[in-house]
């Protein structure tokens, strides 16, 4: 991994800058929504007057406008980035076919996968390989931090409502890695044979191009198996965290422990724990199987240097 991290430093390092100041902003500015959320639920009541409501509510809004602007330079630089590497990906891939020191040389139908399919999932990764978990572990940080700052019990609940959630896809994702693997092979050698094929081709060779496909089929049955198992347990997590806040915070508020905005602040940011930390498990997820992409093409180019 740490290869392949160095690899993306020394093309897009320079970019990658940019990339690390943006998502800092946005994860800083993750926890200012629930102090808003807080106050103005807590205010609310016969004695409160307009122009205070309204300046929190314009706060309010304001610190959503200035994270959607943030956000936005963020995705779109990201997506550009992500572009731009599909593109030098591919034109080094094809133009090492031409390349005359070449000791090993790779078929057309492995070349067509590698520009077709495999560039555009490595160069879209390479994007938001390090803005991606730095925005979401920032937000994680920040949100956790303010929830535990305001009401240690809801905060420290928060903590043990998504911890679990990493063994589970640690687990389970190495087992999609082999998969991802074993299909990028298979594919790539029935696209070999179908584009080298000619009026010639015997007839064991068709069979074994239509035995790929199964084979292609039931890996992929497998991935979606062990995909879906992760997302029924990233729901049931947060389930289980939605009624345990409830349960929590009814009781905090029935000794005077606490008070409705902190348990509408801290509901909201189970849904803002929620999304980053899926964001992050997709993350790592998508990492995984750009490894094992990223190793497969630049061992390919490896051997034609």
């Amino acid at each position: 991994m740490w290869n392949f991290y160095k690899r993306i430093w020394e093309v897009t390092g320079r970019q990658q800058i940019w990339l690390i100041v943006l998502s800092l902003i946005v994860a800083g500015l993750a926890a200012a929504p629930l102090k808003y959320q807080k106050d103005i639920i807590n205010s609310l009541g016969p004695d409160l007057e307009i122009s205070v409501l309204a300046w929190m509510c314009g706060g309010y809004l304001a610190v959503i406008i200035v994270t959607n602007v943030f956000k936005f330079l963020l995705n779109y630089s990201s997506s550009i980035l992500g572009e731009a590497t599909i593109k030098r990906i591919r034109a080094g891939i094809y133009q090492a076919k031409f390349n005359p020191d070449a000791r090993v040389s790779r078929d057309t139908g492995t070349i067509a996968a590698i520009v077709t399919a495999e560039a555009e999932e490595v160069g879209k990764f390479v994007g938001s390989a390090i803005a991606n978990p730095l925005l979401q572990i920032g937000t994680l940080i920040s949100v956790v931090g303010y929830v535990i700052s305001t009401q240690p019990y809801l905060g420290g609940f928060l903590i043990l409502v998504v911890a679990p959630q990493a063994l589970i896809v640690v687990v389970l994702q190495n087992k999609v890695n082999a998969r991802v693997k074993e299909r990028t092979i298979v594919l790539r050698h029935s696209t070999s044979v179908i584009s080298e094929e000619d009026a010639k081709q015997v007839e064991e060779a068709q069979q074994a191009i239509l035995d790929d496909f199964d084979k292609i089929y039931t890996v992929r049955r497998g991935i979606f198996k062990l995909k879906l198992s992760m997302k029924f347990a990233m729901n049931l997590f947060s389930g289980i965290g939605l009624v345990g806040l409830l349960m929590i915070g009814g009781l905090l508020m029935m000794r005077g422990y606490s008070d409705i905005g902190t348990l509408v602040a801290s509901i909201s940011a189970l849904e803002k724990i929620n999304s980053p930390w899926r964001l992050l498990l997709n993350y790592y997820k998508e990492l995984s199987a750009a490894r094992v992409k990223f190793d497969l093409i630049f061992g390919d180019l490896s051997e034609t240097r």
